[in-house]
This record gives structure tokens, sequence and C-alpha cells, in this order.
């Protein structure tokens, strides 16, 4: 009879063989996600037999992760910021890069005591719900302009019961009429079309709508920055999240909108991340 450990061993090494980066650590989650525990209740189970009943399925799941599909999908959720999220291919899969910029916003932002967010290409929900749900008494709008997103963003709310939200279907800022927000963040796709051949093969099970945008991938920043400066309150913030080798021309199209404090963020790897500014109004 095949043991957690031995099925743990044997898993780690046929994803290590495929080229699948932190493989144990993979092979830890599918096997906590058929048993229905956490991965750390494994290694108080690594001499339990497993019954061909949860052999199968692992078996499964282990050849659809060696042909690279993404590890969230199998699982079917993220855990971000104590919670965890539906996700699918109707949106991106968060990164753990976005769960940062969500605790510096947390812990940094000071925003009023009943503010107005916008999280604007909201996927699956990550951003807006969880600000929304740690800012109890503010009102986020989760827009996109998918409508696959936004039913995947509903689902996550309702399973979290985060109820101080409200959704739109949007190009950027075309159906908001004229609303102001206090925070506005955004993940807006920032790819450039000439990386496409280099990507990881799991970016292929993420939406092309989420990923790329144009060859330098700032064409829809390009757009929103403009539009977002005007649809802040005085001393309100707007942070995003970019790729590499993109911050100088953000933040210099941050300041050509008239924000201050520009500032770029570093993420754990050290690269600069997470474009943050604010509107400070002018005095009377």
């Amino acid at each position: 009879m095949t043991t957690v450990l031995e099925t743990l061993d044997k898993g780690t090494a046929y994803l290590t063989k495929k080229g699948i980066e932190d493989a144990r650590r993979n092979m830890q989650m599918l096997i906590s996600h058929q048993l229905s525990c956490t991965r750390m209740d494994l290694y108080l189970r690594f001499d339990q037999p497993l019954e061909e009943t949860d052999l199968a399925p692992l078996r499964e799941l282990l050849k659809k992760r060696g042909e690279g599909v993404p590890i969230q999908h199998l699982i079917g959720y993220v855990t971000f910021h104590r919670r965890d999220f539906k996700t699918d291919a109707r949106a991106l899969i968060p990164r753990p890069e976005t769960e940062e910029l969500a605790e510096w916003l947390i812990k940094n932002a000071k925003l009023p005591d009943s503010p107005r967010i916008l999280d604007m290409g909201c996927g699956t929900g990550v951003l807006g719900l969880t600000l929304a749900g740690d800012f109890p008494n503010s009102h986020a709008t989760l827009a996109d302009v998918s409508p696959d997103a936004l039913s995947l963003a509903r689902e996550n709310a309702a399973e979290l019961e985060i109820t101080n939200v409200t959704f739109a279907e949007s190009d950027l800022f075309s159906a908001l009429g004229s609303q102001t927000f206090d925070l506005i963040v955004a993940n807006l796709p920032y790819v450039p079309e000439t990386d496409r051949p280099t990507l990881a093969k799991e970016l292929a099970y993420d939406p092309d709508l989420a990923l790329f945008s144009g060859q330098d991938g700032l064409d829809l920043i390009r757009r929103f920055i403009p539009e977002a400066a005007k649809r802040l309150n005085p001393g309100g913030w707007l942070a995003l999240e970019i790729g590499t080798h993109q911050s100088t021309e953000v933040e210099s199209l941050l300041r050509a909108a008239s924000l201050t404090d520009v500032l770029t963020l570093k993420d754990l790897s050290g690269i600069p991340r997470f474009p943050v500014a604010r509107f400070s109004a002018p005095e009377n």
C-alpha cells in the first residue's frame, strides 16, 4: 500500500522531471486538496496508506500539472491575504506579488472613515474584495471589461460574504458615470506582445485580454492613468501593478497627470512593481 510520503516523493520527482518549479510544494498542494486537509496536516499523515479512490484522481491531477495546467486551476482556488478565492480560466490567476500590494495599501493608505474604492480590471476580484473586506465601512466598485471575469468576481464575493461591493462591466471608466474614489487600484494587462513567445507555459491558461497590452505592454495603462487621475477625491490614492522595466515611464505618466507623492514600491524580489501616487487638491 502506497503511503502519503511515498506518493509525495514520487509525485515530486515526476513534476521535477517535467520542469515544474517548486515541485514538492505543488505535490503537497495536490495531495492536501485530494485529502481535504492542509499542507501542514500532511506531516502528521506521512505513514497513512492511500486507497485507490484517492490515488486515481491524484494521478490525473499530477498528469495535468505535468502538462502545465496551473496548480490553481487544478485545486480551484488561490489563497490571498487570508481568504480563499475561486479561480479558473475566466480570469488571470492572482499572483503573490499582487498580495504584496494589497497588504501595503491596507497598512499605509490613510483612507477616510467611509472610503470609496475602485478595483479597475478586477479579474477574480482579489484586490477589490480584499480591500472591501478589510475596510468594512468602505464601498468598493469592481470593474472589468470581461463579463466572464465579473461573473467569477461575483461568485467570490458571495462565497466570502462580502457585501459592500458593486460590479460594473466597463471599458475603463466608460460605464462608471461621474463617480469619484478615495482609492483606485488596478492590475491591468501589462505584458508586451514581444514577450509572448517566451512566456511560461502556464500563462497560456490565462485570458489574453488579461495579459497583453501592445508592443511595450503599456497601451492600456497610458489610457488609464489620465482618466483615473480625474476620478480621485482630494488626498485619494492611485496604485498599480506593472511589469519589469516599466516603472520609469509609468512614473512619468503619473506626474504628467498632475499626481503627487509618486513612487514605485519594490516587490519581494526587488523588482519595481507597484507605482503609487496621490491627488493633492490645489490650495485655495
